[in-house]
């Protein structure tokens, strides 16, 4: 099932459930990419589905896609030159300053899908910047709102746990005691030009998942 946010005759904006990789190279695994595929067969359309950005399988929200080349390449220019705005909601454990910019130099370890904080000047470190302000804190965890300056592997899950506030839920970054809860984080607002009118459109959702159960939207 494929949750569909908006959709014209040059994109589709989804709702990406957690859980769902966005793309799968494993047969038989059901993705975004897939999903919306069969979502435009199903209404006798060309079946393309462009992949823009991705988001990692353990996160839910917006996820953008074009349907055809053309749009494609217009919103992934966008990316390359950082023009589309996108931020998040993060449950994370402890309570985080009301305002905070996080500057950090990520490294990627691919082979074993994880990154790590390192120090400038270090082989492979990439500068790494998002800003959050706290949106509410109850029962030890804070609500935040963060918004990207780079998109950098892991980065909000990485820069957040280094700044002693790990994600709820985050087993690869946090902590494995306690409840297990599927991952607090939530792409929750997209800010993009629309590749074929050239107006801006701007997208937002409600997080779904239990780790936000505790805070009201």
């Amino acid at each position: 099932m494929i949750t569909i946010v908006y959709e014209d005759a040059a994109i589709l904006v989804c709702h990406k459930e957690a859980g769902i990789p966005t793309q799968s190279a494993r047969i038989g695994q059901a993705d975004m990419v897939s999903l919306a595929a069969n979502y435009r067969k199903n209404k006798g359309e060309d079946t393309y589905v462009g992949l823009v950005q991705r988001l990692d399988q353990p996160v839910e929200g917006l996820l953008v896609l074009g349907k055809t080349k053309e749009a494609t390449a217009f919103l992934s220019e966008q990316v390359r030159d950082r023009k589309v705005v996108k931020e998040y909601f993060a449950v994370v454990t402890g309570s985080a300053e009301e305002e905070a910019e996080l500057t950090d130099y990520l490294i990627r370890d691919g082979r074993n899908n994880v990154s790590r904080v390192g120090q400038k000047g270090e082989k492979d470190a990439k500068l790494s910047n998002l800003v959050y302000h706290k949106v509410a804190e109850t029962n030890g965890k804070s609500l935040v709102r963060v918004r990207l300056g780079t998109g950098r592997h892991h980065q909000i899950r990485v820069q957040l746990s280094h700044a002693g506030l790990p994600i709820v839920g985050d087993r690869k970054y946090g902590t494995s005691t306690g409840e297990y809860l599927p991952l607090g984080l939530c792409s929750c607002y997209a800010e993009f030009l629309h590749p074929v009118t050239k107006e801006r459109m701007t997208f937002s959702v409600i997080p779904k998942g239990k780790a936000f159960e505790d805070f009201t939207f």
